[in-house]
């Protein structure tokens, strides 16, 4: 046939494969090649082609924290954590994705109805030298469907999604524990490199009039300038302590900034605390901790709901194997020019679909359902292990951790009276610098360690909640104490500082 009779869309259609075979090769986007040139080299990106990210959703405190930024308690650090960290609202879009799940599936119980609608214009060819036939036609439906029986696949559908809602919200209230301990931790980790600094500071002052002292007695010829060297040895160890706790600070800060969500160049200071909070024994034994861990640990209880939703996905397995019963009606109008074509219609019809065999694939389905569901089981047996680990653990830390206090205190009161004696005779002529800077370096690592051991009570002290399911959303620690005369106190919240 001559190229010129073709009909056009053959035409077109030569044209496309011709075209699509000589455009063959690798594309391009917004003008930039679709991949590197070469394994060694890098790719280059179009101009607005890639996604710029968006801007900081936080560049500064919320306004009514703003007020007391220079001031900031652990409840302000606590709250800002809990609305800023994205890893909170990860969970809670998480959990609210859950419910409306659990809300589609609820929708099973409903009959369907659809409404539908089609319109046409038809032309028939003359036949026996008759004219042709045109005609529009409209044709409006409505059709319901209902589901009546498929011998629990509905509600095993439906219980799955209950129990991965309760899953879901008890993973939010599991992170929101979580992100409380991450906070707290972060600020005591800053408030005890704050108050390292403070000690260092002192430590320094000592070195400083222990270098003084030295050039005063080389200066009368009751020392020698070994005694100076030393001396200024140690004021420099010394300030290099100090530099190193300020580097550590800041490291504090800024993991503290990003425990409450917020830039690390957000400017931001903590208020100083009122009054030391006592450091006391938790007068509730081990044994009922872990009791009550299991009881009320979030992330235990999401695990078992998770189970459960993994038996009901057992049911829906098993009835795909069984009948299913439905009931449908559909009603509907023609509209026709001409009008000889038009006329109502309906329908109603009841359905049953039986499985014959499909390959054992539904046997394969159910087994697999079942080892879905073993695994739920034993996941969360493994974490009911792992909770009583952890509560174990941390109550004895805990306890450790009281009496490091403790004994801190008698190592700085200690370190503080050998210091005094050195310095004294080391004023009178009677003592050496070594002697001296022995007991000064005793009482700086004394400190230290006193600062260290009471941060590290508070932190084992929230860890120990968390672990027992029952740190609050503003730092709460509901344990009951041994008071001060050595009985056991009545259960009550004792507030981080």
């Amino acid at each position: 046939m001559p190229l010129h009779t073709r009909s056009w869309p053959s035409a077109l259609l030569v044209a496309t494969l011709y075209l699509g075979g000589c455009a063959y090769g690798q594309p391009s986007v917004n003008g930039v090649a679709g991949a590197p040139a070469s394994p060694s080299s890098t790719w280059t990106p179009p101009a607005h082609g890639v996604v710029p990210e968006p801007p900081q959703r936080i560049t500064e405190l919320p306004p009514d924290i703003v007020a007391r930024a220079n001031q900031l308690t652990l409840g302000d650090v606590i709250d800002l954590a809990l609305r800023n960290n994205p890893v909170t609202r990860v969970s809670w879009s998480e959990a609210r994705a859950a419910a409306a799940e659990y809300g589609s599936t609820r929708g099973a119980y409903f009959p369907s109805v659809i409404a539908s609608a089609t319109a046409s214009r038809t032309k028939s060819v003359a036949v026996n030298g008759g004219q042709p036939i045109e005609r529009t036609q409209i044709n409006p439906s409505l059709t319901l469907s209902y589901l009546l029986l498929d011998f629990g696949g509905r509600g095993g559908t439906i219980d799955a999604a209950r129990q991965n809602l309760f899953a879901a919200d008890l993973t939010h209230n599991a992170t929101i524990q979580a992100t409380v301990l991450q906070v707290e931790t972060a600020y005591f980790t800053y408030m005890a490199n704050l108050a390292l600094l403070g000690a260092e500071r002192a430590a320094i002052a000592e070195a400083q009039a222990n270098l003084s002292a030295a050039q005063q007695r080389d200066s009368v010829g009751l020392a020698t300038i070994a005694d100076v060297l030393q001396a200024r040895t140690a004021l420099s160890q010394e300030q290099l302590n100090l530099e190193t706790i300020q580097g550590s600070l800041q490291t504090a800060r800024g993991n503290l900034a990003a425990a409450m969500g917020i830039p690390a160049n957000v400017s931001y200071e903590l208020g100083p605390l009122s009054s030391a909070v006592p450091v006391r024994t938790v007068s509730v034994t081990v044994d009922s901790l872990i009791a009550d861990a299991i009881a009320r640990r979030p992330d235990l209880a999401a695990a078992r709901a998770a189970a459960a939703a993994a038996s009901a996905e057992i049911r829906v397995t098993q009835s795909a194997g069984l009948p299913v019963l439905t009931l449908g009606t559909t009603t509907g109008r023609t509209y026709s020019d001409p009008g000889i074509y038009g006329g109502g219609s309906y329908g109603l019809t009841l359905g049953v679909s039986v499985p014959i065999f499909t390959g054992f694939s539904r046997q394969y389905d159910v087994a697999a359902a079942r080892a879905r569901a073993d695994v739920a089981t034993a996941q969360a047996d493994v974490l009911r292990q792992q909770v009583t680990t952890q509560v174990f653990t941390s109550y004895y830390a805990l306890q450790t951790a009281g009496q490091r206090v403790t004994t801190a205190d008698d190592l700085l009161a200690s370190a503080q009276q050998s210091e005094q004696v050195a310095a004294g005779r080391y004023r009178e002529g009677v003592g050496s610098i070594i002697d001296l800077l022995t007991a000064q370096t005793a009482l700086a690592n004394a400190r230290a360690q006193q600062v260290q051991s009471r941060w590290q009570w508070y932190t084992a002290l929230a860890q120990l909640a968390h672990d027992s399911g029952v740190l609050g959303t503003r730092g709460e620690t509901p344990f009951p104490f041994v008071s001060d005369s050595g009985t056991p106190s009545s259960p009550q919240t004792i507030l981080h500082p």
